[in-house]
């Protein structure tokens, strides 16, 4: 998986996401896309080096000179824009959920699907009796995935053990696939995916035992970066979700939560951890907007969840984009609620049910989603300086990657100046 040195050539338009602002991209500036026409990107050790036209990229006397140590690329005339960064997925499972998928579309209640032998639990049987090298090959099987449809940055939560065993072997297991693949991941403990069934009706003991038992070990073993909770009725209080947030800052791990999903809960309380992210936020107060925008918290929206669950409402983009809140987009990749790893998809589905523009799509999936992993000085961007992280779309105009929906338009992924393997152009 070295990188190797490249020259991408003829780009018809190249999104470089460049900009000036000092923070994520808000309002106006999330449609600003620093687009290059008739473009050229070099790349070398692993890293962006030079960024502009193919013409004076040409012309440039150390390219003459050591042109045939490069990888030409010619992107004849497509679209090239930063790697996508999908900073919300839970790729640490065994099998797809059928029996949910089948009875929903019945019309079954969540207790009855769970009584069918579906519902989270069917996930948590399937890790805790996986082995470690099952769910590596899982979940490097959906990072390499991720990767031929433009992906080359994935936030991985654990989250479906939901004991300290489990939730330690899913961590090693997306740490030992990571390892393995040329993009970049980054890794969140979620051990408080959920109340395991073991707990039903003790979720202060169970949120005790994240914190005394799972989270140091976590921490001591490096095995994560970030912490996460689902601070949702039916889940973990906004007081249980302090509390872990509480013991994440003193094991320095930072924060991001699951908040608004399904009920609402006011985010003063939360924003005091300054999370990196809070995400779905279909439901949130107005009056929490201000201290949103304020902050450097980043309004993740996963809309491939809204859709599969065949839900009405999807969140109001536009409310939070006018009020100054920087968002992102990610795909919520999961057996449960939204098993796709298309970034283009979920971009696909905010313009068409959340009203974003394709650019401002653009940006949330890429500038935004590195923003939201704190990962920002080196991804979703193409500038000097950054990772070499690029997919080429066989497109004619940027706007057509949310437009061809359902479909794989990335021709090529280069992950850390890896290229993937290349599809017929």
């Amino acid at each position: 998986m070295k990188s190797k040195a490249l020259l991408l050539v003829d780009i018809d338009q190249l999104l470089t996401m460049r900009s000036t602002a000092n923070g994520p991209r808000r309002g106006a500036s999330l449609s600003e896309l620093g687009i290059i026409p008739a473009a050229a990107v070099l790349c070398l050790g692993g890293k962006i080096v030079s960024v502009g036209a193919t013409k004076d990229a040409l012309r440039d006397p150390w390219l003459k000179k050591n042109r045939k140590k490069i990888v030409e690329i010619d992107c004849a005339g497509r679209v090239v824009v930063p790697g996508f960064v999908d900073s919300h997925t839970h790729p640490v499972f065994t099998h797809a959920r059928l029996v949910d998928f089948e009875k929903r579309i019945s019309g079954a209640s969540y207790e009855q699907i769970a009584e069918a032998g579906g519902g989270i639990r069917a996930s948590i049987d399937g890790v805790r009796e996986a082995s470690k090298g099952t769910l590596t090959r899982k979940v490097f099987s959906t990072l390499a995935d991720a990767a031929r449809h433009g992906t080359t940055t994935v936030e991985a939560k654990s989250g479906y053990g939901l004991s300290l065993e489990s939730e330690l072997k899913s961590l090693e297991a997306i740490r030992s696939a990571a390892r393995e693949w040329p993009g970049a991941v980054v890794a969140t403990f979620l051990g408080a995916h959920a109340v395991p069934p073991e707990y039903r009706g003790r979720s202060q003991e169970y949120v005790d035992l994240v914190c005394n038992e799972m989270m140091p070990v976590v921490a001591k073993r490096k095995l994560a970066r970030f912490t996460d909770v689902f601070c949702e009725s039916g889940a973990f209080s906004s007081s249980e979700a302090i509390q872990i947030f509480t013991t994440a800052e003193k094991f320095g791990l930072a924060v991001r939560a699951h908040v608004g999903q399904l009920s609402e809960t006011r985010l003063g309380p939360l924003l005091r951890f300054q999370p990196a992210s809070l995400d779905h936020m279909d439901r949130v107060n107005d009056a929490d907007l201000p201290a949103l925008a304020r902050s450097n918290t980043v309004a993740t929206f996963v809309p491939g969840a809204n859709y599969f669950l065949g839900l009405a409402r999807y969140p109001n983009a536009r409310r939070f984009i006018e009020s100054g809140v920087a968002v992102a987009l990610a795909t919520d990749y999961n057996p449960g609620s939204s098993p796709t790893i298309s970034m283009a998809m979920a971009m696909s589905l905010a313009c068409t049910h959340m009203k974003m523009s394709p650019a401002e799509a653009i940006a949330a999936a890429t500038i935004n989603g590195a923003w939201a992993l704190r990962l920002a000085d080196r991804k979703g961007s193409v500038e000097a300086g950054k990772d070499a992280d690029l997919a080429v779309f066989d497109v004619s105009d940027y706007g057509e990657i949310p437009y061809w929906f359902g479909g794989n338009r990335c021709a090529m992924t280069i992950l850390n100046g890896v290229p993937s393997t290349r599809l017929p152009l």
